[in-house]
Parts: C-alpha cells; sequence; structure tokens
C-alpha cells in the first residue's frame, strides 16, 4: 500500500511539475511577446533634407512621411561621426567610436593601418544586438554591415559573432550578402554589368541581384525573419540599412531621366522609399505588430555633394559641420509614443546615436552588460515623445582621420562639440576656433569667439581633453599643415 502511495505522489509530483513548467513557460512566452520590437533603419548617405517631410520639394518620400505623420520628427538628433563605419559602431554600440578605433571609413588592411585604424569592429564592443539577444530577443541585421571584412580583410568576424541570429549583408561584411548587378537604359538585359564581383570570395550564399531592387531584398529577408520569429513569439531587433542612397547610383532604368547626378540621387530615394514602404505595410497591417513594434528611421552621416542634401545646414558628409552630424530622424510607434506628441515635431531635444543604445535597452526592459559605462544616455522620455528635454552632457566629435581636406575645403576642422545651444569647432590644438549659436544661426554662419572668450575658452578645453582621452588615430600626422596633437 505504501509503495502504491509513493508511486502515486510521484505521478502526481511529476503531473504538477509538467503543468508548472507549461505555465511557467505560456507566462515567459507572454512576458517576451509584449516586450516592445525594434527595427533600425539606417540610411546611407542622406542628407538632413532629403525626406519629402523634412522639406524635400524634388521628391516624395511618402512611406516615411507616413510614419512621421504617425508618428515623431525629431530635428536635432545627431551621429556621431559624419562618415560610415564609425557613424554606424557608435549607432551599434552605445559608445563613441574612437574607443574602438574606428575613426573613417574601413577600407582595405594597407589603409586602415595608416590611418591607424582597428581593421574591424572588436567583437567584445558592447552591442546593442548582443545584449537584446541575451534577454530574450531575437535579432537580424538585414543591409549594409561595413564594421569590418571587405577588399583584402577576410579575416574578420562573420556579422553573426556581434550578437546578430541571421544577417544578410552587401559586399562590406562577412556573412551571406547580395551584390549589385548594375542596368543602364538601352543596355541588355541579359549581360548586366556587376560590382564588387571579387566579393564571392568572401564568404557563401552570396546572391546577385539588381543594384535598383537590393533595397527591397533586405525587406524581403527582414520580413521573413519577422515571420519565424512570431512563431517563436519572442520579441526581435532588426537592423535594415540598405545600401541606399550611396552613390554611384543606379535607380531602375525607367527612373534615369536626364542622368544628372542629382536627377540620379533622387530616383534612388524615391525607389528605396517605395521598397521600405513594403516593411512599413506588413508590420502596420499586422495587429500584434502595429501594437507592439518601435521603428526609428535616420542617416548614418550627412550627403555627399551634389547628390543629397542638407537642408539649412553647411558642410556634407566627412565633415563637422551640422550637415556632416546632424541627421533627420522619425520614431514610429502608436502605442508606446505619447498620444500628444504623435504626428509632431519635436524642433528642441538635443540627443544622438550613442543615446540609442541605452535608451533601447530601458525601452526593451533588458540589462546592459555589467559595468558597462555608455557614452550614451538613457533618454526613452525624448525617444517617446513624453518630453523635450535633451542630453545633459556635450557630443563631441573628430574628424575621420584621412578627412582634412575634402570637397572643396583645404582644411576642415579637426574637432567639434555640440553644448546647449552652442557649436564648437577646432583644430586638435584648439587653434582657428569657430563658435555658432545654433538657436539663431543654424547654418554656422557668423563666426562669435571674439564676442564670447569665456565659451571659447571652456568648451576648448572639454573637446581637447576628450580627444585626448581617446585612443588615438593618425589625424594629426595626416593634416594638411602637419599639426603636432
Amino acid at each position: 500500500m505504501q509503495l502504491e502511495l509513493d508511486s502515486c505522489n510521484q505521478e502526481y509530483s511529476v503531473m504538477y511539475r509538467i503543468i508548472f513548467l507549461l505555465f511557467h513557460s505560456s507566462l515567459i512566452s507572454q512576458i517576451q511577446a509584449d516586450r516592445p520590437n525594434v527595427v533600425l533603419v539606417f540610411i546611407d548617405d542622406m542628407g538632413w533634407g532629403d525626406f519629402s517631410c523634412f522639406g524635400n520639394k524634388e521628391a516624395e518620400t511618402p512611406n516615411v512621411d507616413r510614419l512621421a505623420k504617425e508618428g515623431i520628427r525629431f530635428e536635432q538628433f545627431y551621429v556621431n561621426s559624419p562618415i560610415c563605419s564609425p557613424s554606424r559602431t557608435a549607432i551599434s554600440t552605445g559608445q563613441y567610436p574612437q574607443r574602438w578605433k574606428i575613426t573613417s571609413y574601413l577600407s582595405n588592411r594597407d589603409h586602415n593601418t595608416k590611418r591607424g585604424m582597428a581593421q574591424w569592429l572588436d567583437p567584445k564592443a558592447p552591442m546593442l544586438a548582443r545584449s537584446l539577444q541575451k534577454n530574450g530577443y531575437a535579432t537580424g541585421h538585414f543591409g549594409k554591415w561595413h564594421m569590418g571584412g571587405q577588399r583584402d580583410v577576410v579575416d574578420a568576424p562573420p556579422i553573426t559573432a556581434y550578437g546578430f541570429d541571421q544577417s544578410l549583408t552587401n559586399f562590406e561584411g562577412m556573412g551571406s550578402k547580395l551584390l549589385p548587378l548594375t542596368m543602364k537604359p538601352g543596355q541588355d538585359p541579359t549581360k548586366p554589368g556587376r560590382i564588387w564581383e571579387d566579393a564571392e570570395r568572401l564568404g557563401e550564399g552570396f546572391r546577385w541581384i539588381q543594384r535598383s531592387q537590393i533595397t527591397q531584398g533586405f525587406v524581403d529577408a527582414a520580413i521573413s525573419f519577422i515571420i519565424q520569429v512570431k512563431k517563436k513569439e519572442k520579441p526581435f531587433y532588426l537592423n535594415l540599412w540598405p545600401d541606399d542612397v550611396h552613390g554611384p547610383f543606379w535607380p531602375p532604368v525607367e527612373k534615369w531621366g536626364d542622368g544628372s547626378r542629382r536627377r540620379l540621387f533622387l530616383s534612388v530615394l524615391e525607389a528605396m522609399d517605395s521598397q521600405l514602404g513594403k516593411l512599413f505595410d506588413f508590420i502596420r497591417n499586422d495587429r500584434q505588430l502595429v501594437e507592439n513594434t518601435l521603428i526609428l528611421v535616420c542617416s548614418d552621416n550627412g550627403p555627399a555633394k551634389g547628390a543629397g542634401k542638407a537642408g539649412p545646414f553647411r558642410g556634407y558628409k566627412t565633415h563637422l559641420f551640422e550637415g556632416g552630424v546632424r541627421s533627420s530622424m522619425v520614431v514610429w510607434a502608436p502605442t508606446m509614443i505619447s498620444s500628444e506628441a504623435i504626428g509632431s515635431i519635436n524642433r528642441k531635444s538635443v540627443f544622438s546615436a550613442v543615446d540609442l543604445v541605452p535608451t533601447l535597452l530601458k525601452i526593451c526592459e533588458a540589462n546592459a552588460p555589467l559595468g558597462m559605462a555608455y557614452d550614451g544616455e538613457c533618454l526613452p522620455e525624448i525617444l517617446l515623445g513624453k518630453s523635450k528635454s535633451s542630453r545633459k552632457k556635450e557630443i563631441f566629435f573628430r574628424r575621420p582621420p584621412d578627412r582634412d581636406s575634402f570637397y572643396g575645403v583645404s582644411d576642415l576642422p579637426d574637432l567639434a562639440v555640440r553644448s546647449g545651444k552652442w557649436k564648437f569647432l577646432c583644430e586638435y590644438d584648439g587653434s582657428q576656433p569657430l563658435l555658432f549659436d545654433l538657436e539663431k544661426d543654424p547654418g554656422e554662419t557668423l563666426n562669435l569667439c571674439s564676442k564670447h572668450p569665456g565659451i571659447v575658452k571652456q568648451l576648448s578645453e572639454k573637446v581637447i581633453d576628450w580627444h585626448r582621452f581617446m585612443p588615438p588615430d593618425n589625424g594629426p600626422s595626416m593634416s594638411t599643415n602637419r599639426k603636432e596633437n
């Protein structure tokens, strides 16, 4: 009899454990499903004024414009470098890219060494994707990478080493990739051109696709990823980083117009918006996704000269002037954004790409790596339209080491800092100072150094101290006037 009771108790114990585990698993799944999904659309070489909702009268971007009408448009958002690879490092890690010795675009091995740069982003960097992955998120990267693995740098880590479950990229990353075919009006459609054909050796899983459709290829992969994740009832973090609108420009052949650089750029911009619209509509038309997804859209740096436009701002990509580092930003999250902020324009809040990592971790209820010190600040109230405050600390910038002279400017500023309404720029040693009041002079036309020597001294000391604290690159030795730091 005792044996029968013990056997019965064991059966009940097992049954209760199973019920508990099923209930616990269901509860965990529900908690995970309730955490917001995040989609970061990081456009390549687009100027502040290139979306039609930011003033472009020569092209239409209705899909992004609709996001802005249903979300928030931010006018004082900054990226942390005026050029590709370091800007991507900052938005991925929440830290200044100088910490990781990625201070210009990653190139071939010799070129990287000459500029005093790393060959790729150290996988130990505090990646947002990895932090979310460790906190139960599915993670995917679809699009340009450019943080290691291209040209002769064939031993870089794969994208999945940085906390991504899936990836699909272009030639500037390790892993599966889409490679561009090109087509001009009148060209034999059976004989397309090829760009970066040598990139086939950078990893298995490559596929050739018309350059004008590569954003669509990344969108289709992202949608497939979302469908897979939904079945697992997990939240997701997704990078959608188009090659567009970086030159050379290959729009659909019927959109070439007069073939001018500006016309080709505008046609690529419109095609990109249309292709991104498929992803936006997929999310918008799914009740579960529309109630629990945050979409952010911005650019990695300012426009190439003669292509995009930076609105009222001075400068282009590679410049530390506003045109090089200020990015248009649209945030969409219908159920998370303050109802009063939907459709609004935030012209006051000053914040930057490094702020997004701690901010998104907070919104996603995810833990940062133990003891991690971000350069970014946690600003969920700003991002979700509940505040128009700004980050408390200054935003610092250092030019790419190989870009002291570019786009016709023979001696570009080496350092810059944004502090409140003030923008200060100077050389490595503090010489050739420039001070602008961005509230009154967003175009940086009137140098106020002589009127505010105290502010010049204060900001000069801060930005030089920051510069000296960061790991060096070879910018000083590559300066046009060979200044010593």
